[in-house]
């Protein structure tokens, strides 16, 4: 983790040569350097210099120094930059090779956005200490800042060569990679940072952000190779899918399976479709196509049973279809929560306790599972069971409600306050 800010007294004081740092990072987005900039004046930390550097200061200069770097730091905290830019020149004057001096005032040009000052004064730190990282990470932000991306980008594959765990010059880069239009790159670097720290928010969002600028060029180029390919129509129809645009998903994917008949998963995608829109008959008809191309489709198995269950017409025929999936795709939840309602049905319930369990077992979220589950206890007279999997099941449903209501009342705090 990167040195931010640095305390000049205690930088400029005989420290013992073991001591360990006291290390902060900033944690405030790439995105958003106001945020960051405003909490550069509460990260001033300990730092240990060369021998040379701290013998260079009698008591007298130490002195000195110490009430500048005090003044500043008051400066600062009130808000006034210009007077606190004043101090560390002046400690700078007294004490030109103190290098923790330039990295506190570079990070001040930065928050003054004065970014040409900050450069300049954090290469002159940098001159004097060439290992000071903070003014390295600094430094590749401000030229990030500033345009300058093939410099930020040099500035922080230093700074983390020499800290390979430094959340914010790894960001940084990540977004200088992007900016030079190397989004694999950018993905590697923010992967690693979700990787280290798996609840960072920020970095979960922007990689996001870059896979679907990767997602986008991927189907410009699909399109580019050949606007009319059987590819083309399927991944048309699968985003019209997502956005539950069902009519617009059933024109494409019936352009693919015209054009390709006998390719496994165009009938798929289309009974997909039929079936999203409880299209029965068509759904049915394009799942047994497409077992006639892939056999072993599991999922094209499962949902000929979900149909049976859906229309109530035969139980017996959905737990076989169901029964198959299973063995082709032991893990397959929702097969096993079908499997279940059709056993229900037919008051099997030890059965269905079974199915049950594992669907259960496999994603306690699912409201519907515990509902099934209290009609297995109360079938296999087990009250007190039912009654637990029923109080389960009443408070996911009430969860879902509320978080339903409040997406729904923030549309509407939207469309009355536009801005």
């Amino acid at each position: 983790m990167t040195n931010v800010c640095v305390d000049i007294r205690t930088a400029n004081s005989k420290l013992h040569p073991g001591m360990p740092f006291l290390q902060t990072f900033f944690a405030a987005s790439p995105l958003r350097l106001k945020p960051f900039l405003r909490s550069l004046s509460l990260l001033f930390m300990l730092a240990l210099l060369p021998a040379p550097i701290l013998a260079q200061a009698d008591s007298a200069t130490d002195s000195q120094i110490q009430s500048l770097y005090t003044a500043a730091r008051e400066a600062e905290a009130q808000g006034d930059l210009d007077r606190a830019v004043e101090q560390y020149q002046s400690i700078l004057n007294v004490a030109p090779r103190l290098a923790p001096a330039y990295n506190n005032l570079g990070a001040l040009y930065m928050k003054m956005g004065e970014y040409k000052k900050a450069s300049e004064t954090l290469e002159r730190g940098l001159k004097v200490d060439p290992k000071m990282n903070s003014a390295l990470v600094l430094l590749g932000v401000t030229e990030f800042q500033m345009g300058d991306y093939t410099a930020a980008r040099t500035r922080l594959e230093a700074a983390l060569r020499a800290d390979s765990k430094d959340t914010n010059a790894e960001s940084y880069l990540a977004d200088t990679l992007a900016k030079m239009g190397d989004l694999d790159g950018a993905a590697r670097h923010l992967e690693k940072i979700t990787q280290r720290e798996p609840k960072n928010q920020e970095a979960w969002y922007r990689l996001g952000k870059i896979y679907v600028q990767l997602a986008e060029n991927a189907i410009v180029k699909v399109n580019q190779i050949d606007p009319n390919s059987v590819v083309v129509h399927e991944l048309s129809g699968e985003i019209m899918e997502s956005m539950q645009n069902y009519d617009g998903a059933l024109v494409e994917y019936k352009k693919a399976v015209q054009m390709a008949p006998q390719r496994p998963g165009t009938h798929l995608r289309l009974g997909n479709a039929y079936w999203s829109l409880r299209m029965w008959k068509p759904a049915e008809d394009e799942f047994h196509a497409e077992l006639a191309n892939d056999p072993r489709n599991c999922e094209a198995q499962w949902k000929l049973g979900n149909i049976l269950i859906e229309q109530q017409t035969d139980f017996a025929a959905a737990i076989a279809d169901d029964d198959k999936a299973l063995a082709m795709c032991p893990d397959l939840r929702d097969a096993h929560e079908d499997r279940a309602r059709a056993l229900l049905k037919l008051d099997r319930y030890d059965e269905a306790l079974k199915d049950l369990l594992f669907a259960e077992k496999a994603d306690p979220s699912v409201s519907s599972t515990h509902f099934l589950l209290a009609q297995a206890y109360r079938g296999l007279g087990k009250t007190a069971e039912a009654k637990s999997e029923m109080e389960v099941f009443s408070k996911l449903e009430q969860s879902a409600r509320a978080a339903s209501a409040e997406r729904l009342h923030e549309v509407l705090q939207n469309k009355q306050n536009p801005d």
